[in-house]
């Protein structure tokens, strides 16, 4: 037999799991059940890096592990691939987005075969497949045809709506949302209504309704972008120019989730970390909002909502939002231009951006003044982009004494700043927020604490119709159009302007095919290039599509049960496999994909279509592999390059250059003339040896800094096992770890002396049927004790450490036994699932079933030893050593010791006053 040859072996065994279906679970068994998911990739052109894979890994590790078990595993992949990125590049070469899509899934699907993963790819879904996104667009006409009942907590069929407004009208109805934008009707308004009226009025409930919204628009890409896609005012993708605009877009209502949400976050075993940025997304607060009536207008008002009502006689100024309804009247002629030029401004910049800069102080002033309700006091109206038109009511009352972007706001302004509180200190240097003390300047309640003021000041605002009591969030509704092509058609079409859900007999609504995918010359959606595109041929279908996140808000229900074509996932199927058990992935979904997919599951909770409360039962969230940059020193205005070494002698500029043609730092000067033609003529100044000495540094692996490592090169060269353990051995799971090729040979080093304990000097299986001693069962049982534990704890790196000594203890006892490398053959298996495959065989069992062998069981008698070696110490000092049984009592140490040649020598003919056994541990005579 030849040496270990992982090309070989590894191709080999994919080929055998492929063909056999090695990996298919089924939707109902005796064993347990125990679903792994990792996150939905998107295939980018790029294909995966060594970064991508380690979450994939670690997963797989769990799977591989939990089927030895004796569970019966769901491990699924698919592909999320809807986006823009595919879209761009279909706009700049005119070739349709499901061609490039198709290509890069090849691609993903071979790279991810390639490291042997046990996928059960019988269920993989795309969410481009109309097959799929049918039940994408089922679930929206769900939440389109469900209104949110604040009496039973729940969501509801719009049918029950209707009959309460036929019955009653809409007195006594309380539904989650916006009721003072619902006028008041009763029965028989409601019947007299035509038919676009009631759907108008309709809209106004629904958990999927449209309304003029503020998006981030970005004209050169002609599309709406998320808060994440945009960055400093410009779209991450292309740089391009993005401005806050008003909108009609389709909307879901998250925020009648928001309490369930919170709640549910106590039940789930996820990162603390990650549990804290949905808290804080979510943003519960209890405060009041209370209305302050304009002053050359008191008709009307502008309300805003505090969680500081107690504060409220320091309220030197309010602030609006740039976009607040208000504002256009509000402004006084002689502020109107500069309140137009700062509202330009302020359009380029995203409310993630405004929210995070607490540097910069900008603002403008109306010319108008509100009244604060407890004193009738003039209150100056400003404009500032650091309040967001969608979070409360668009307004801030200003207490620069207790708030510190306030203070520092009416410090920038020259503003009043009014002491509230006697406990407050040093406000002429900063905010100060304390609750404790008596209020002072603060008329009604001079002289209560915080609790009793608060509750004094909201009775008398309720009292007055000037304000009440109020639980907000921070969370706003989701918005739920992209004015793009690449994405799933919305569902609905347009009679006479009215928006209807098609029925569900007639999905999916397929992508109609286009010659362009750019918006049309009149400024629509790419959809309106789309030819005789109308329902019943008559009816305009609504042009925008959905985001990137609708298809991967359920996708993982629809791996319990793929191919049904009449649920979204069979009742048996989903009660069988419920939740997810373990998911992998990025903490940078805590906010979108996360919450909103825990959204969509209470949702169907409500409509009694899924069994459990929380979608993922435990959540881990893998680290990043960072890229070990290399860089060469251009010698400024010259072609020269010199080393690391020299470059503090002249004047240079480091340079990034591809780590494929550098070894252990050294540069291959050949390869770097030939790598770019700018570099062609390149010429050295070397270290003394005449190599050249590059630098590093560590950093996210990007194409733009060269660091990129491609796991196809290092599978091609040591093989996708050792690959997989290497990530593995890096470091913590959880943590960012730096990456380093160079280590690859030490796993593979371990592979190739696993091989040799099968095969010694790389020849024939000599594999004996002789009995185990104790070192040897030994050496095994730490490991498969050391490999339980930490899977369990996913904690993996250590356990690879813990494979290599084991391997080692073997080699060096020159163990070749079946009864110690059978079953180190399973304990490996979910690490090296190539290798312990062929060796499993070789050990005589059927081809591909190591999968389903059974994990080792671990036996604590044999990491006991037989005996142990006692230090004989005098007075304290060790003066030799003694061994006994390791179940020999006290007593019969302390007797053979008396009796010995060690106390003949040392005892110098006295008695001892005692002698002390310290069981396992020494003896110790006191003369």
């Amino acid at each position: 037999m030849p040496g270990y040859r992982p090309e070989e072996i590894e191709k080999k065994w994919q080929a055998h799991w492929k063909e056999h279906n090695t990996f298919k679970a089924d939707n109902q068994s005796e064993k347990p059940k125990y679903y792994v998911l990792d996150m939905f990739p998107y295939p980018s052109g790029a294909g995966l890096h060594v970064g991508h894979p380690l979450g994939y890994i670690a997963s797989d590790i769990v799977t591989r592990y939990k089927r030895l078990q004796g569970y019966n595993v769901l491990h699924p992949m698919g592909f999320d691939s809807f986006g823009l990125p595919a879209e761009q590049y279909a706009i700049q070469t005119g070739q349709h987005p499901a061609l490039t899509t198709e290509k890069n899934i090849d691609t993903y699907i071979k790279q991810l075969n390639s490291l042997g993963f046990s996928y059960d790819w019988s269920r993989e879904v795309r969410t481009s497949d109309p097959e799929y996104y049918k039940w994408t667009q089922w679930i929206f006409l769900k939440l389109f045809n469900s209104w949110y009942n604040l009496d039973s907590d729940r969501a509801e069929p719009i049918e029950t709506l209707i009959a309460q407004f036929e019955q009653n009208g809409n007195a006594g109805v309380r539904a989650a949302g916006d009721d003072e934008g619902r006028p008041s009707f009763t029965a028989d308004g409601w019947k007299a209504q035509s038919e676009p009226a009631q759907m108008a009025t309709l809209l106004a409930y629904r958990l999927a309704y449209q309304s003029d919204t503020y998006v981030n628009w970005c004209a050169a890409l002609g599309t709406v972008l998320s808060n994440d896609e945009v960055k400093d005012g410009v779209s991450e993708r292309g740089g391009f120019p993005v401005e806050r605009r008003l909108m009609p877009q389709w909307n879901l209502r998250i925020t009648a989730y928001a309490d369930r949400l919170l709640q549910g976050l106590d039940t789930i075993d996820w990162p603390e970390a990650v549990k804290e940025m949905q808290r804080n997304w979510i943003g519960r607060s209890v405060g009041a909002e209370v209305v302050f009536p304009l002053q050359n207008d008191p008709s009307q008002n502008i309300k805003v909502y505090t969680t500081r009502v107690d504060t409220i006689y320091g309220a030197t100024f309010m602030v609006l939002a740039p976009e607040h309804e208000l504002v256009e009247q509000l402004t006084t002629d002689e502020q109107r231009e500069a309140v137009e030029t700062y509202i330009t401004q302020s359009k380029h910049r995203s409310e993630r951006d405004r929210m995070a800069d607490v540097k910069t102080v900008s603002g403008v002033f109306t010319g108008s003044y509100c009244l604060n309700p407890l004193n009738n006091e003039p209150v100056p109206i400003w404009l500032a982009d650091y309040v967001l038109a969608g979070y409360g009511t668009g307004a801030v009352m200003a207490v620069p004494s207790g708030d510190q972007r306030d203070w520092t706001f009416a410090k920038h302004f020259g503003l009043p700043i009014i002491q509230v509180l006697d406990a407050q200190k040093d406000i002429e240097k900063e905010a100060d927020p304390t609750k404790e003390g008596r209020f002072i300047n603060s008329g009604i309640v001079n002289g209560l604490g915080y609790k009793e003021a608060t509750t004094t000041l909201i009775s008398w605002l309720e009292e007055r119709g000037l304000g009440k009591g109020k639980v907000n969030f921070r969370v706003r509704d989701a918005i739920f159009g992209r004015q793009r092509y690449w994405g799933e058609p919305i569902p609905i079409y347009y009679k006479d302007g009215t928006a209807y859900g098609l029925p569900e007999s007639e999905l999916p609504l397929v992508l109609p095919e286009i010659d362009e995918y750019k918006p049309t010359e009149t400024g629509e959606p790419p959809l309106g290039r789309a030819k005789d595109w109308k329902y019943q041929g008559q009816y305009e279908y609504e042009l925008s599509t959905m985001p990137g996140w609708a298809g991967s808000s359920w996708y993982y229900l629809r791996y319990m049960d793929p191919h049904n074509q009449e649920r979204f996932v069979g009742k048996e199927a989903e009660e069988y496999w419920k939740t997810v058990d373990l998911y992998m992935g990025g903490a940078e979904h805590a906010t979108g994909h996360l919450l909103y997919s825990r959204f969509w599951y209470l949702f169907l909770k409500d409509l009694g279509l899924v069994s459990s409360n929380e979608p993922f039962q435990k959540l881990i969230n893998q680290g990043m592999i960072l890229g070990r940059s290399n860089f060469v020193y251009r010698i400024n205005g010259t072609s020269q390059f010199v080393t690391l070494g020299k470059k503090g002698q002249y004047d240079t500029t480091p340079l990034h250059v591809d780590v494929s043609i550098v070894d252990n730092d050294v540069l291959d000067q050949e390869a770097f003339r030939k790598w770019r033609p700018d570099y062609a003529n390149a010429e050295f100044v070397t270290e003394e040896n005449g190599t050249y000495v590059c630098g590093t540094e560590v950093e996210k692996m990007s194409k733009n800094k060269f660091n990129v490592v491609n796991p196809d090169v290092l599978v091609g060269q040591y093989g996708a096992d050792a690959l997989r353990l290497y990530e593995m051995f890096l470091g913590p799971l959880e943590q960012f770890k730096p990456w380093n090729t160079s280590g690859m040979s030490g796993v593979s080093g371990f592979l190739k002396k696993l091989w040799r304990l099968f095969h010694p000097e790389d020849g024939n299986l000599a594999v004996t049927d002789e009995a185990a001693t104790p070192a040897e069962l030994k050496a095994l049982h730490k490991a498969i004790r050391k490999a339980a534990d930490d899977i369990d704890k996913f904690s993996f790196n250590t356990s690879v450490s813990t494979f290599m000594i084991c391997v080692n203890e073997l080699t060096a006892l020159n163990c070749h036994k079946r009864a110690i490398l059978e079953p180190l053959t399973v304990v490996v298996s979910p690490y090296a699932p190539h290798v312990a495959e062929e060796l499993w065989t070789e050990l005589g069992h059927e081809p591909g079933s190591i999968s389903y062998a059974s994990f080792p069981e671990f036996k604590e008698e044999y990491l006991e030893e037989a005996t142990v070696e006692y230090p004989i110490a005098f007075n304290g000092k060790m003066r030799g050593k003694m061994t006994f049984a390791a179940n020999a009592p006290a007593s019969n140490i302390e007797q053979e010791v008396r009796a010995s040649e060690v106390f003949e020598k040392f005892s110098e003919g006295k008695t001892p006053k005692k002698v002390i056994v310290v069981p396992g541990r020494m003896v110790n005579v006191v003369l």
